[in-house]
């Protein structure tokens, strides 16, 4: 009696570990691949430096690639004469020169647009910025930074240069709280990915 236990216990031992082996790579043979993680690309164009900070609170929460957008010449360091050209620039649909670039965009699938709201919209760089890209099947989520006028006009115009891309709902954030706003942005940013 010991010896058929003894063999039945062998033999119910042999098939366990063959059904368990069978079961893993079996397992293994389905699995998915694990989907990639999103590039991102933070772009920014920032006058007082309110700007940089959102895009910096994103970075450190969420990494990928951080670039800040330069423009030839400067904007008049009084913030009232820095209205009047940026008003001006805007009335003559001026496009100012860019002294910095991105390598290649199309490395990217996920591009959050910074910059503060003038006259209603972005500043004049951004188009610049934005016109020398084909972002279409990118998905664009912009921030602003203001004193009360919110995100204005800027989504909508990002529709109509972002030809073919998803330009998501961005945020607003009062400029001279940037510097207290870093859990508002790092939330919107996570959700936003």
């Amino acid at each position: 009696m010991n010896k058929i236990l003894l063999f039945g216990t062998v033999i119910f031992s042999i098939l366990a570990f063959c059904g368990h082996k069978a079961f893993a790579q079996l397992r293994e043979e389905n699995k998915q691949p694990a989907a990639a993680a999103p590039k991102i690309l933070i772009a920014y164009y920032s006058y007082s430096g309110n700007t940089k900070e959102v895009a910096e609170a994103i970075h450190e929460k969420i990494g990928g690639d951080i670039f800040e957008i330069k423009t030839e010449g400067s904007y008049p360091e009084a913030y009232r004469p820095m209205t009047l050209q940026a008003k001006k620039e805007i009335q003559d649909g001026y496009r100012p020169k860019l002294t910095t670039s991105v390598a290649d965009i199309s490395q990217y699938d996920i591009v959050f647009l910074g910059s503060p709201n003038w006259w209603g919209t972005m500043p004049m760089a951004m188009f610049t910025f934005l016109e020398h890209f084909d972002l279409s099947g990118k998905r664009i989520l912009p921030f602003c930074t203001n004193e009360g006028s919110g995100m204005g006009s800027s989504e909508r115009d990002l529709v109509k240069v972002c030809k073919g891309a998803t330009v998501m709902r961005g945020l607003s954030v009062r400029g001279t709280k940037a510097a207290e706003s870093e859990k508002q942005v790092a939330e919107w940013a996570k959700r936003s990915i």
